[in-house]
């Protein structure tokens, strides 16, 4: 059997059906490089393995996110895909764990993650392999800083010394604004949970709004009103996700809330434009974290060759294997050992100290961070959590009305899944 890699021929279609016996079909997307990086590390595999043909459909993240589901509704789709939202594909995903190695050295490495791709807590099973871990994190225009004669606050400071900072610095620098948080409320979990916000009952059920959350919303929208905090980043956005990058890229911002995902365009579009950090995650009384997230490779039902796509993950989950995935796609792994070490990325010297700064951001999410990301009902959270702070932010309601609307639409949404 041949060990070529076969590229789609049409990046915009999924695979019409699983791959026949013997193969092993990829739907992938890159942020930068993912689906190359693994072409190499396939090729590397079927060369040990050539009973299997490792076939890699390339796919916009879009048509993955759309077309997945739908695709294995049909009984068709990929064996293993490439994917963030785990949740309209969770009733397809493959158990890997009766085929794998060793189940353990996986609960070992990779078990904060693990659940992400759960049914719930009684499930125990082991779906996919995560191809990176993003860190939300504060970047750091260290230039405007000096510039301003402010320090950048250390570890340890609070999202109060981070507000005091920034301000200073856009005033001595003529700013319109000190910092933006990314239009989203994934960047948004992060500052309220540190400041308190538990996102969930005693029962497990959501409960967005308690006073943590609170203190972490009053805050935001009084800082979008005296110019710490870049007001239209949220309320001209119109809806949906907005990044600031722009913003930061440009020199508009002296701090930007966003994470390790927009490493390869701070090298590409900032490089030496200006000194920028990657500064620790700003503290309160829930701890010091930002969000993780990121996309992992998961398996499904459908295929025909169940041995063949845990070999294969297995293998790309080996602790060497997967370093040397992470240094080629520049990537903060998710393999807890891993994140301890110092890895041989080949970047700027500013991305090399980014990406240990995101890796010791890492070690810092709290439980409650991991249990968030992971849970069915967060992105629907998220969702409401940034469409009425921001309308709070447009002057189109009072807090206490966001906060009613956060829970209803949160409630409506725990029960569209019971229908």
């Amino acid at each position: 059997m041949s060990r070529k890699i076969l590229i789609a021929a049409m990046a915009g279609v999924l695979a019409a059906g699983a791959a026949q016996a013997g193969d092993v079909r990829i739907a992938c997307y890159s942020d930068g490089n993912e689906c190359e990086a693994t072409e190499v590390l396939a090729a590397r595999f079927m060369a040990q393995n050539s009973d299997i043909k490792i076939i890699i459909d390339k796919q916009p993240f879009k048509s993955i996110q759309e077309n997945l589901p739908v695709q294995l509704a049909a009984g068709q789709g990929p064996d293993i895909a490439r994917t963030t939202d785990f949740g309209p594909v969770a009733k397809y995903m493959l158990d890997l764990t009766p085929y794998l190695k060793d189940p353990k050295y996986w609960e070992a490495s990779f078990g904060p993650v693990l659940n992400w791709m759960r049914k719930d807590s009684s499930d125990h099973g082991i779906y996919g392999l995560m191809t990176q871990l993003t860190i939300s994190a504060p970047l750091v225009n260290k230039t405007l800083f000096d510039q301003a004669g402010v320090p950048v606050p250390k570890a340890g400071a609070t999202w109060d010394d981070w507000a005091a900072a920034v301000k200073k610095v856009s005033v001595a620098t003529k700013l319109n604004a000190g910092m933006a948080w990314d239009r989203s409320g994934a960047r948004f979990a992060g500052p309220s949970i540190s400041m308190g916000a538990k996102y969930f009952a005693a029962d497990g059920s959501p409960a967005v709004v308690d006073d943590g959350f609170k203190t972490a919303a009053s805050k935001y929208v009084a800082w979008s009103q005296d110019g710490t905090v870049d007001r239209d980043v949220w309320v001209a956005a119109g809806g949906g996700y907005r990044d600031a990058f722009a913003e930061f890229a440009n020199g508009k911002i002296a701090m930007y809330l966003s994470g390790s995902w927009q490493l390869t365009r701070l090298e590409k579009q900032i490089g030496d434009g200006f000194e920028w950090v990657v500064a620790s995650a700003p503290c309160g009384v829930g701890g010091c974290t930002g969000m993780p997230g990121g996309a992992g490779f998961v398996a499904f039902k459908n295929t025909k060759n169940p041995k063949d796509v845990a070999k294969f993950l297995d293998f790309l989950a080996d602790e060497k294997v997967y370093a040397e995935w992470m240094v080629m796609t520049n990537n903060v792994p998710a393999h807890t050992a891993l994140q301890k070490q110092s890895l041989p990325y080949k970047l700027s010297p500013a991305g090399n100290a980014a990406i240990t700064a995101f890796g010791a951001n890492a070690a810092l999410l709290t439980p409650l961070a991991y249990k968030l990301q992971g849970d069915p009902m967060s992105r629907p959270i998220f969702g409401a959590v940034a469409d009425r702070i921001s309308a709070v932010m447009a002057g189109q309601m009072t807090l206490d009305q966001a906060y009613a609307r956060i829970t209803a639409d949160v409630a409506d949404a725990v029960a569209a899944t019971k229908k």
